[in-house]
């Protein structure tokens, strides 16, 4: 079980909580899981996200959020009623080992400390030159339902990461009401740190150019959008493999070990969302050609693929099957 140094300094800036509200039904939000029933799910393309990222690349204002529609009801975000007593006692190492809460915002701590160093060494898909780093907006802890720089989700859309505000949003219900109850997941501590490294790894494909690759809804298992959640899938696999170097501020280390439990707990969870397992859990029967986030063997490779040498290049390679 993943061990964090009692000496470490947390850092609270990024991560808040929306608290509980009344469901308003799931809306076309981020890059997110696939859920059973077509409910949403873990860095799916959905019809929103395409149109923002056509947006972007055709230099339009649709009113996702930014620029000069910032008022505009897709663009909200949870700013106002804020409950900011779940992560105030969460302030070192020592609390991360005894909290779940305090454990989440260490983990947001580690990959953030991680990318900074890391991301200049990434392709820039763009081919504007090295990428500057920047933290995510915000990662926002929440159940019932929560407004998004992509537009009011519910829990049904499970965890995902909005480009418009470059925010990640994580239903806290999630893993257990549906990732282990309803898909045979894992149940482990790990496994949301697993999730939360993969919507970051979203975030990275943001800032690199790649998830603007993506424009259009086409499925399969050698799609774009299949290319861009195993990218995602590699990105944790990266930062998991180097979590234990990462630091706070200080320079004190802010993981004193990953286990060997841990890699299993993250590798079980990724098959449980590969598009095959759900789709035989939910319809008896898979169907490759409507694929949006990869199969289970997929999802697993490409996470230790990360982990083993970082060759997290999916929209180069050839295939991005596993034979």
């Amino acid at each position: 079980m993943v061990r964090f140094n009692p000496k470490a300094r947390l850092d609270q800036s990024r991560v808040r909580d929306a608290g509980a509200s009344g469901g308003r039904g799931p809306a076309g939000s981020g890059m997110r899981i696939p859920l059973p029933g077509g409910k949403g799910g873990i860095g799916g393309i959905v019809v929103l996200v395409i149109l923002f990222l056509l947006a972007r690349f055709l230099g339009l204002d649709l009113g996702l959020g930014g620029g000069t529609s910032g008022d505009s009801p897709a663009a909200q975000k949870p700013t106002s009623g804020l409950v900011q007593l779940r992560y105030e006692d969460c302030r070192s190492g020592a609390d991360a080992n005894t909290n779940q809460d305090c454990a989440r915002l260490a983990i947001e701590n580690s990959i953030t400390a991680y990318w900074a160093d890391a991301l200049p060494e990434l392709r820039d898909y763009d081919g504007g030159g090295a990428r500057q780093f920047r933290a995510i907006d915000a990662l926002y802890t929440f159940t019932g339902s929560v407004n998004t720089g992509c537009g009011p989700a519910s829990s049904d859309v499970g965890p995902f990461y909005c480009p418009s505000d470059e925010s990640i949003y994580l239903d806290t219900t999630f893993f257990d009401d549906v990732l282990e109850r309803q898909l045979g997941g894992p149940d482990g501590v790990f496994v949301e740190f697993y999730v939360l490294a993969h919507e970051y790894g979203h975030h990275i494909s943001n800032l690199i150019g790649s998830m603007g690759l993506v424009r259009t809804q086409e499925t399969g298992p050698d799609s774009p959008g299949v290319r861009l959640e195993l990218q995602a899938d590699c990105f944790a696999g990266m930062w998991a493999a180097h979590a234990s170097q990462t630091r706070d501020a200080d320079g004190n280390l802010l993981i004193e070990e990953l286990s060997k439990q841990d890699l299993d707990e993250a590798l079980a969870a990724a098959a449980a969302v590969g598009d095959d397992r759900i789709q035989q859990t939910t319809q008896g029967r898979t169907n490759p050609e409507s694929w949006t986030h990869g199969s289970a063997a997929q999802r697993q490779y490409w996470f230790t693929r990360g982990y083993k040498d970082g060759g997290c290049d999916t929209f180069a390679a050839r295939t991005v099957q596993v034979r």
